[in-house]
């Protein structure tokens, strides 16, 4: 997901022409999560009576692994939600920042004249991968979109980057 910024009025040099914050998307919100475990639980609990009165205890056990690692992958996957991507172009500097889920930060500066945004398409699938091409640079931007996502934020970051070119 991607949330957006851009202005139209050039008055200021280093107001931002486009700001973006981009984050991994997740359909299955933390309470959703806490449902599906309570759901499955239940449901694991209920399926392994009849196998604890017929003897087969230990099939109880590993109703039990499957939740465990249902947790741990829940756990995982809100974990890796924590990171981001941001970028900001301003007339005289484009700024690419990475935030990863572990909080290790990376951050790319780039002259917004000498930058291109790099598009590559899939006749079936859309636009699958943006690029800030600088210098014989290449950083690859707005992976955690999905492909009608993505062309949005090129087109509108493509025209503030044509902006800032400008000189507007």
């Amino acid at each position: 997901m991607a949330d957006t910024d851009t202005r139209d009025d050039p008055g200021d040099e280093t107001a931002p022409l486009f700001s973006a914050k981009i984050t991994p998307h997740r359909s299955l919100a933390p309470s959703g999560a806490r449902l599906v475990l309570v759901l499955c639980c239940l449901a694991a609990v209920g399926s392994s009576i009849p196998f604890i009165v017929l003897g087969a205890w230990p099939v109880a056990g590993f109703l039990g692994l499957d939740l465990v690692a249902l947790a741990i992958a829940f756990k995982a996957s809100f974990r890796s939600a924590k990171g981001f991507e941001e970028v900001v172009l301003t007339p005289l500097e484009l700024l690419f920042r990475k935030v990863t889920h572990r909080g290790e930060r990376s951050e790319r500066r780039f002259n917004p004249l000498w930058t291109r945004l790099d598009r590559e398409h899939d006749e079936d699938y859309g636009l699958m991968a943006l690029a800030l091409v600088s210098r014989g640079e290449r950083v690859v931007i707005a992976r955690e979109l999905s492909p009608p996502e993505r062309a949005d934020f090129a087109d509108a970051f493509g025209d503030a980057l044509a902006r800032a070119k400008r000189g507007l």
